[in-house]
This record gives structure tokens, sequence and C-alpha cells, in this order.
């Protein structure tokens, strides 16, 4: 897979691209060998990975057998094996073909990945016609059926998803007999991340602030929710596991409350079972 992202080690360029880019950002090294079988089913999904990170991450490939004193530099006696570097030196890894779910988690400790800022805000302002001949509908509903709070509840759901959150507030603020409703519970979630998100800095900010510190879990915790907010409900669970297992005490174990929220308003079955099984393992 051809990227800007990936390069070729060797003994005459991996103090330049590995050692001096990890002054940079996180450089993962990937030790392997063209008879390794191993190898070749992770090498796929570190590439596939490094490419998401969007530039937060670089790949640093090192053939053993044409480098081998590389190799013998770094002491590795299994294949593949996997050396992540950062400020110049090595400070994790790992050995074997590991699955694509355990390396997002390793990674998720040290990466975030990098969405172009101003993607995040088309997907905060694009409103679907279907969603918009809906928001139409409702407010045409309301005044009809004189505020009816049912018809509240549902514009102020309709309007949680096109992203205009004031509007939603002042809707939710207005009830009496529903204000405690499942579904008032699940708007007002909603909108707790979105001010969260809204008083961060930058997604950009954010992700730097983490590249130079990967136990700032306030800036985890906001790029968490503004990734939630924008719709990238699983970067956002990842941000909010790596809280969990990284600190359980850290603002009262905000990174499992924060994930029981946000699966309270995620529609995704699939996802949220996924990374219910993560919690799980995660607590026990």
């Amino acid at each position: 897979m051809a990227s800007a992202h990936v390069i070729h080690a060797n003994q005459n360029n991996f103090e330049a691209e590995v050692v001096e880019a990890s002054m940079q950002g996180p450089v993962l090294v990937d030790f392997w060998a063209a008879w390794c079988a191993p190898c070749k089913t992770l090498m796929p999904t570190l590439e596939k990975l490094v490419n998401e990170a969007n530039g937060a991450l670089k790949l640093a490939k090192v053939n053993t057998e044409e480098e081998p004193q590389l190799a013998q530099m770094f002491g590795i006696r299994s294949l593949p094996t996997v050396v992540l570097f950062l400020d110049g030196r090595p400070v994790d890894g790992f050995m074997g073909a590991q699955p694509e779910a355990a390396v997002r988690a390793f990674l998720a400790k040290h990466v975030v990945a990098r969405p172009v800022e101003e993607e995040l805000d088309a997907e905060l302002d694009t409103l679907s016609p279907d969603l918009e001949a809906r928001i139409e509908a409702l407010h045409a509903k309301l005044s009809a059926d004189g505020g009816a709070e049912e018809t509240k509840l549902e514009l102020a759901e309709a309007l949680c998803l096109a992203a205009e959150f004031e509007a939603a507030e002042l809707l939710i603020g207005g009830l009496t007999t529903l204000a405690d409703s499942d579904v008032a519970k699940r708007i007002r979630v909603r909108l707790q991340f979105a001010k969260l998100a809204e008083a961060a800095p930058s997604a950009v900010e954010l992700q730097d602030a983490i590249a130079r510190d990967p136990k700032n879990l306030q800036a985890r915790h906001q790029l968490a929710a503004r990734f939630f907010t924008a719709g990238q409900s699983a970067a956002a669970f990842d941000q909010w596991l790596t809280i969990l297992r990284t600190d359980r005490t850290y603002e009262n174990d905000l990174g499992r409350r924060s994930l029981i929220e946000a699966f309270s308003v995620t529609d995704d079955a699939d996802l949220i079972g996924d990374y219910r099984r993560k919690l799980s393992s995660a607590l026990f």
C-alpha cells in the first residue's frame, strides 16, 4: 500500500527517518522478513491504521534479511516485532501478528488520528435533505398542535442530529411532564457532549497536545466529545477507553461514565456490542 506515511528503513536512513522523526511524532517500526507468514498477515493492518492516522503516525518497515545489523541492534529474536519510537527512543512494542482490534488498542495509548479540522466542521454543518424536511415538518406540527411536548421532543432530537444544539436545548428546557423521559435524558447527553466540544480547543490542537503527552486525559476527553459530536463514534469510544485504561480514578472514572452515556445515545447496535466487549475486557 503506497503511502507518504510508510517508508522502508535501513541502516543509512534509520537515524533520520525513525529516531529524529520520532521527536516530532510517534514512529512505528515493523521488523519483518519475506519468509515470515505472520509478518505478511500483520503488515496490511499496520499500513491501514497508519494511513487512517492521517499523518499522526509514521510506519518504518525494516527487512531484517537486508538489515541484520538493525535487527541485532534492537535485539530482535522473533518476527514480526513492532517497536514504537517517541521522543527519539523506543517506548512500547509487541511481537507476533496481532488482530486489528489489538493493534488499535495498542496505538490508542500513543496516537490520535488526525482528521482534517475542516472535515469535522463539515460533518457538523451538513444537513441532509431528509433531515431538513423532517425538521420543517416538525416545526409545522408544533405550531399546529399548540406546542405538545411529544412534538418538542421529536423536534429536539432532530435538531441534535442536525447539530442545532442551542435550539434543541431551548426545547428541552421548556419541558414539564416529559422532562424526565428517556428521550429527554438522551438528548441531554448529546447536549452535554456538544457543549464540551464547543468549548474545547480545535481537534488539531488537541491531537498535538496528546502527541506531546499521551497521558493528557483532559485533552483526550475533549477530543472524544468533538469526535462524538461530529458523528465519529468509534473514534470517540477509543479515546474514552484509553482514559479508562490509563487511570480509572481520573475525574471519578470519567472514561467509563462517558462510554456508558455515549452508548445510550448511539443507534449502531453492532458498534455498541463491540465496544461493550472492549469495556468489559478493560474493566475485568
